[in-house]
């Protein structure tokens, strides 16, 4: 037998945004913001995590085959 979650704080609130009559203008822009949103956080990760590594431009540019 299949072992249901529960939906997470998140999660209902985005049922209760999405389950209002938006256009779809609006609900792009959603996407949109959540999008930027989630972007941020993880681009804060990979910085701090970088910063505390010692990585520096040049090892990054080496690890993708650049200069």
């Amino acid at each position: 037998m299949a072992q249901s979650k529960k939906l997470s704080p998140l999660q209902l609130e985005l049922l209760k945004i999405y389950s209002m009559n938006h256009t779809e203008e609006d609900l792009l822009e959603i996407k949109r913001m959540l999008g930027r949103y989630f972007a941020r956080k993880l681009r804060h990760k990979v910085d701090k995590s970088v910063k505390a590594k010692g990585i520096t431009q040049q090892d990054l540019d080496h690890w993708i085959g650049g200069k």
